[in-house]
């Protein structure tokens, strides 16, 4: 079963509509929770990805990018 390819065409904005929303997610996680412990990075980014209306993000994903930003050094 073929794809037409004018269906990813279609696609791509939606996608890239759907990555700003979990970057934005990300960036606003990381400025406020960078270096902090893993539960509360987690929980935030839950939260930002829910106020950016970010759905379906996979589990392993945001709990990677939580161990991220828990890891990295806080900015000042």
């Amino acid at each position: 079963m073929a794809t037409d390819p004018s269906e990813y065409e279609k696609a791509i904005p939606l996608l890239a509509a759907h990555l700003a929303k979990i970057e934005r997610a990300v960036d606003r996680t990381r400025t406020s929770h960078a270096g902090q412990p893993f539960a509360e990075v987690h929980q935030a980014l839950a939260e930002a990805l829910q106020d950016e209306d970010a759905r379906n993000v996979v589990p392993q994903v945001v709990e990677e990018l939580a161990r991220q930003i828990s890891e990295a050094p806080a900015s000042r």
